[in-house]
């Protein structure tokens, strides 16, 4: 058969053709095809070498040698496998010898079959051999360096472990659902917690399915499944997370938040709120309700006050604002503890005045009370019930075959006659009060515009306030602190005393407030901080001096300063002024006021929460706000007798405990309530048992004495 000349295109013969052109073609394709599997070889990305049946290499590429480190001047076609291995072990990249590797891969050569390997040099890597058999006798064996493979698969193998021992010991139960919505992830403690088997909710199950078999269980009150998969899902479309409180049927209460994942899916955790949900009930009761009588306090009233007032048509209603008469001799007779089973005969018989389950009865504090009367027809309305509780309270009380008798002068004020909001209904209420109290007592008297006399007794105290200081009508006396359980005085706390000249001694929580009103005690306290910071100096080293602080001198300006300026002047350390303030200075949480607290706090001055849990939601602030100390009202250790009572003291103790905040109570008057205090391991006391509020001169000898029996002892 003819060829064609691939350059000419002309016709040859065949024999002419098959006897010059066809050898060089098959030479040419020849040599393409061994520059085609070089270079195949040379690019692979793996290590190639290749031997013959007599156990000497053929071919190998660059990755080859690159892997094993081996010298390309050695390692020529026609060098035979062990001398490869004895190279090897030469550079000392084999971490065995080479009659060791050669016998580990003769069985492999032998057999003649394809075979899968590993080798650890001695660098630490690992190389992966693949041994296939060549059908004319010798093999091919291809390297890869599976080393970083390797350190991932035990990276995550690592990881695995630790997610597992995360999950085995987590406090939470943990479920996690794919973007399929089934469950891929469960861990040990949900099932702990809800106490069910894995059997009931396997690996698969839906949200929905899960649901549904909580209900099915019992475990769960009555959900409406639908709602909860809905809020599931517009949860994951928003990205947001979603918490929920769980009421179980056995009582407990669990905290279930989902939260979306990146790649889809989301997490379920379970957290058993139980007591933590119960301390925050026990302490929002706390908040709202007055401890000694169970009664509403001043906050927990005024926000319904408030409410009852929000409504633009608001129905009208009265505000009863009472006082006992002849309480003060009845504590000053019998004591206190009957003074305070008074009080709580008292509440109850107001609870019984008030006709209407909406009306209110709520204690302010002391021996004042307040009604609120709703559904309001008019004047007569509010005089049954002033009657009604004058009759009441004029009946003797009966405790312990000794008989009580006090009455209660009332003032009215009417809404919206007497005033349109919370503030001017109070006020003018008090105003009616005065007014009875001052007519002769165990009376009621509704608001008049006239009722001025209180107005101008009010400006007269305020004009005498302001003279007070300039006329140095003002000393300190000062009560000891001691740690319960070494029995030494830690500090005394500085207490503020009035000596007017017309008035007498007037009593702190009557010229307080007016200070605070008028912007008086910013000088006052002032005076105070450097009065109680210059007999603090020279005290015995160590004492601590704690002022009292109200929010009003904590929000005028230059407060840090005259704080500094105190200590600089007396020389007294920071770490030994203790300033005590009130809830109320972290009510409206001022970022002024947090400021100022941190700055003075990060000078080393500790600052005391003071009347702790009387008013209002301590807890919140303590988040907000750390503190170094709170001290424990009067109030709760007068009453520890009560259970009630004593669990919320021990709650309080505990709390600072693990908050490690220092915790003292205050007005401990008997050795059965110290032991009490100790027993729960509260921190210091302060009270009459203690010591009473001293002038300077006689706090300095008890606080030198103690030091004194201290150092011999």
């Amino acid at each position: 058969m003819p060829v064609v000349d691939v350059k000419g295109g002309s016709v040859v013969p065949e024999r002419a053709a098959g006897g010059m052109e066809h050898p060089r073609r098959m030479q040419d394709e020849l040599r393409e095809q061994n520059e085609r599997f070089s270079a195949a070889v040379e690019n692979m990305s793996h290590g190639l070498c290749m031997f013959d049946a007599d156990e000497r290499m053929i071919i190998c590429n660059g990755n080859y040698i690159n892997i094993f480190r081996l010298d390309a001047k050695v390692i020529r076609p026609g060098i035979r496998f062990v001398d490869i291995l004895r190279h090897s072990v030469d550079i000392g990249v084999a971490s065995q010898s080479a009659e060791e590797l050669y016998a580990i891969r003769k069985p492999y050569i032998d057999q003649a079959k394809p075979s899968t390997y590993e080798e650890t040099l001695s660098d630490g890597r690992i190389i992966n051999i693949s041994h296939r058999p060549l059908a004319l006798g010798g093999w091919v064996s291809i390297y890869e360096d599976i080393t970083e493979k390797r350190r991932a698969e035990q990276d995550l193998k690592e990881q695995h472990r630790r997610f597992d021992a995360a999950l085995a010991n987590m406090s939470q139960g943990l479920l996690m659902y794919d973007a399929d919505g089934k469950m891929i992830v469960r861990n040990r403690r949900f099932l702990e917690l809800y106490n069910v088997t894995a059997e009931d909710f396997p690996l698969g199950t839906t949200h929905r399915n899960a649901l549904e078999r909580l209900l099915e269980l019992g475990i769960y009150m009555k959900i409406d499944v639908d709602s909860e998969v809905a809020k599931t899902e517009a949860c994951l479309a928003a990205a947001k997370t979603h918490s929920a409180y769980r009421h179980l049927t056995d009582g407990r209460t669990v905290l279930v938040t989902r939260r979306p994942m990146s790649g889809g899916g989301w997490v379920v955790t379970f957290d058993d709120v139980t007591e933590r949900r119960r301390t925050e009930e026990r302490m929002t009761h706390l908040a709202h309700h007055d401890t000694l009588t169970g009664l509403p306090n001043r906050s927990m009233f005024r926000e319904r006050l408030d409410l009852a007032l929000e409504d633009a048509a608001a129905k009208p209603l009265a505000i009863f604002s009472l006082d006992l008469d002849r309480f003060k001799a009845v504590n000053d007779t019998w004591g206190h503890p009957a003074g305070d089973w008074l009080l709580r005969s008292v509440a109850e018989r107001l609870r019984h005045c008030v006709r209407n389950e909406t009306d209110i009865v709520a204690r302010f504090g002391g021996d004042e009370f307040v009604v609120m009367q709703f559904h309001f027809k008019g004047i007569g309305d509010a005089e049954k019930l002033a009657k009604r509780i004058v009759e009441a309270i004029a009946k003797p009380f009966r405790d312990k075959s000794r008989d009580m008798h006090v009455g209660i002068s009332m003032g009215i004020a009417v809404f919206p006659d007497d005033g349109r909001d919370a503030d001017t209904l109070l006020k003018n209420a008090d105003t009616a009060l005065y007014r009875a109290k001052s007519e002769g007592r165990n009376l009621y008297r509704f608001f008049e515009p006239g009722m001025d006399a209180v107005v101008q007794a009010r400006r007269a105290l305020e004009v005498d306030l302001e003279a007070a200081l300039p006329r140095q009508e003002f000393d300190l006396h000062f009560q000891p602190i001691m740690n319960i359980t070494s029995g030494e005085i830690t500090g005394a706390e500085a207490l503020m005393r009035w000596h007017s000249p017309g008035r007498g001694t007037v009593a702190p929580d009557d010229f307080i407030p007016v200070a605070e009103e008028t912007g008086l005690i910013v000088p006052l306290g002032e005076w105070a901080l450097r009065k109680a910071c210059a007999e603090a100096a020279s005290w015995p080293p160590g004492l601590r001096i704690a002022v009292n602080v109200s929010a009003v001198q904590l929000k005028s300006n230059g407060f840090a300063r005259g704080v500094i300026s105190a200590l600089a002047f007396s020389g007294v350390p920071a770490g030994r002024l203790e300033l005590e303030i009130t809830e109320t200075v972290l009510m409206d949480e001022s970022k002024a006021v947090l400021k100022t607290l941190r700055q003075l706090r990060e000078l080393g001055i500790r600052i005391a929460l003071d009347d702790f849990g009387t008013g209002y939601s301590s807890l919140g602030y303590l988040r907000r706000f750390p503190v170094d100390k709170i001290k424990i009202d009067r109030s709760f250790i007068r009453d520890m007798g009560n259970r009630d009572t004593a669990a919320i003291v021990r709650t309080i103790i505990g709390l600072g405990a693990e908050l490690g905040i220092v915790v003292t109570a205050e007005g401990v008057e008997t050795e059965a309530q110290l032991d009490m205090l100790r027993d729960n391991g509260c921190v210091e006391a302060q009270g009459y048992l203690i010591g009473v509020p001293s002038k300077p001169a006689d706090i300095q000898r008890l606080l030198e004495s103690r030091a004194t029996r201290s150092q011999t002892g």
